[in-house]
């Protein structure tokens, strides 16, 4: 009974004692990492995929999965700086812009819900194909081509920075703290859970599993959106190859941070010190100069080794 207490603990708090492990090693190593302005850096680079990431959470709790979201950050970013080029005022200009990239994320969410509810596709192939649909969409409507010349108050949207801290990251946070209260105070956050559980079981307890579905895949899709709109400003250009192998990423900060890939448990706590792990991991490398190839090894073997021990739990 002790030993199955103590591995419960290592289980509910092991990635946040493997980032604390991680960040003493990188501090160790490299006089530059607990810098102030290195921890705020951490913070901005991993800022877009940590906010993805809050919305995989949801989707992923239900036994579902959203590979479109790296297509949807592209897309959302190419048609937002494409109207940030009307003639109009830049606030009315960017309001259009948010509200068209928010729009369009969305609605790739409710999309990917319908198809995974009323036809029964996996959701795998549904966002398979969706992922393939918004990336050809933005080189078609881009011509491959970047959308540069922008108005220089869009980029401060994602540089500005308040008490010092970057936008991005109160971003971050403030999506974080929402999630934690929808998953964790209301009765839509007890579905989510009920849904991935079981979800006939839940069907039969009267809960609309439909609904329940399809409102994490838009959930899912908005976000995407609001980091697509994010890094475009970040970059001051509309990329249609931005956002490339994220989807990779969110799915890895959401199971490295205890997120059950068979539904029904996990936490979006436990999916932000995920992300901040591979986030502070990839900054660490990079100040003690590794290569981006051995990067890529370092971060599929936390990945496998996450899997492995949820699997074992």
């Amino acid at each position: 009974m002790a030993r199955r207490k103590r591995f419960a603990l290592l289980a509910e708090f092991g990635v946040l004692l493997a980032l604390v492990a991680e960040g003493a090693i990188f501090a160790a190593l490299s006089p530059y990492f607990f810098t102030p302005e290195n921890i705020l850096n951490v913070s901005l680079q991993t800022s877009i995929i940590a906010i993805i990431a809050a919305g995989m959470t949801f989707v992923i709790l239900t036994a579902g999965i959203d590979l479109s979201v790296g297509s949807v950050v592209a897309f959302t970013g190419v048609i937002a700086t494409a109207l940030l080029q009307l003639d109009l005022p830049f606030a009315a200009a960017l309001g259009v812009a948010v509200l068209a990239g928010i729009c369009i994320g969305t609605l790739s969410g409710a999309v990917a819900g319908l198809l995974v509810t009323k036809l029964n596709i996996t959701p795998f192939i549904v966002t398979l194909a969706l992922m393939t649909i918004w990336r050809g969409a933005a080189f078609l409507f881009t011509d491959g081509r970047p959308i540069w010349d922008l108005p220089e108050e869009f980029s401060t949207l994602a540089g500005a920075r308040v008490l010092e801290v970057p936008v991005p990251t109160i971003v971050m946070l403030a999506v974080f703290a929402v999630g934690y209260i929808v998953l964790t105070r209301t009765p839509f956050g007890r579905y989510v859970y009920a849904v991935g559980g079981n979800r006939e079981a839940a069907r039969l307890a009267g809960i609309r599993t439909d609904r329940v579905i399809i409102g994490v895949y838009m959930l899912c899709g908005f976000l995407a959106a609001v980091s697509g709109i994010l890094l475009a400003s970040r970059l001051n250009s509309g990329q249609p190859n931005a956002g490339l192998m994220y989807e990779l990423d969110v799915i890895a900060a959401v199971v490295v941070g205890g997120t059950s890939l068979f539904g029904g448990r996990g936490s979006i706590v436990g999916t932000f010190v995920g992300a901040m792990l591979i986030g502070v991991l990839r900054n660490g490398l990079n100040l003690l100069n590794v290569s981006s190839y051995l990067q890529m090894i370092f971060v599929g073997a936390v990945i496998l080794l996450a899997v492995a021990l949820d699997r074992f739990r």
